[in-house]
């Protein structure tokens, strides 16, 4: 059974993001996050519950940026899909969780940041783009990608296209 849900959390990172590279070469973060619920008391003050901890787990680009940036007790919003596993360890059945992250970023209801653009790498192995055409750039040099395919847009080898792209 694999499962997942839309789901976006504001909470603290309860240790610093742990950076692996894969098998495959791929970046992989694991973060565990606690999100706090605040309650009301009957005399109008407010206490903390009990916190919720959730693993959660970045790839690729959103991994290294995580481990570079973030640290042990900041505050974090992080979005993407929780995703359930069922699995068997020792002849008993067991179920995890996790949310595969979308984004992550801090929470700047706690404090301020400054954002600096990190350099990317192009989706498509070069020998695939070259053969297309040359890839389309903003004005500012950076890659256009199709919204559909998250691939590059890149020029025809004979001409332009025909215009039916969306690109952003």
């Amino acid at each position: 059974m694999n499962t997942k849900i839309p789901i976006t959390i504001a909470g603290n990172l309860v240790v610093d993001p742990e950076l692996t590279i894969g098998e495959s070469g791929t970046p992989h973060a694991k973060l565990r996050v606690a999100v706090n619920q605040r309650i009301q008391n009957p005399d109008g003050t407010w206490r903390d519950g009990e916190p919720v901890f959730h693993n959660v787990s970045a790839f690729r680009m959103l991994a290294e940026n995580a481990a570079t940036s973030l640290k042990k007790g900041d505050p974090v919003t992080v979005s993407g899909e929780l995703e359930f596993r069922s699995y068997d360890k020792d002849g008993e059945r067991r179920e995890a969780r996790r949310i595969i992250a979308d984004t992550i970023g801090p929470d700047l209801r706690f404090g301020t940041a400054t954002y600096q653009r990190s350099a990317r790498a192009v989706a498509e192995p070069r020998s695939q783009v070259e053969a297309s055409g040359p890839q389309v750039t903003t004005a500012d040099g950076w890659p256009v990608f199709n919204v559909t395919t998250k691939s590059p847009v890149v020029t025809p080898p004979f001409g332009q296209g025909r215009g039916n792209e969306m690109t952003i």
